[in-house]
């Protein structure tokens, strides 16, 4: 049996460096969204200025999701017996469901 992470999903759910330094990227962008939205605030911008980067950075935020979801899909099913595959597309769904 695969070992768990604390949190329950399974070491196995790992993704390759490539996604890994990808998402890292997008994230860090995402972070610089959210300081902006932070300064808006502060500045006592405009509501709709506000909301139009909330949502644009809430879209960022749900692309990196899709791309873990993709790159789970393309590398987590691949190259395992049935068992594991079986076991894998379970908690794909899972997070799947999560991201909805």
């Amino acid at each position: 049996m695969a070992q768990k992470y604390p949190w329950g999903y399974p070491d196995i759910m790992r993704f390759p460096e490539e996604i890994d330094h990808d998402v890292l990227v997008r994230l860090r962008r995402i972070e610089g969204q959210v300081r902006g939205l932070q300064r808006l605030v502060d500045e006592g911008a405009d509501c709709a200025k506000i909301v139009t980067q909330l949502t644009a950075t809430k879209g960022a935020l749900d692309r990196v999701g899709f791309k873990l979801m993709s790159a789970g899909m393309q590398h987590c099913l691949v190259d395992t017996d049935d068992e594991a595959r079986e076991s894998n597309v379970a908690e794909l769904e899972k997070l799947f469901l999560k991201l909805s």
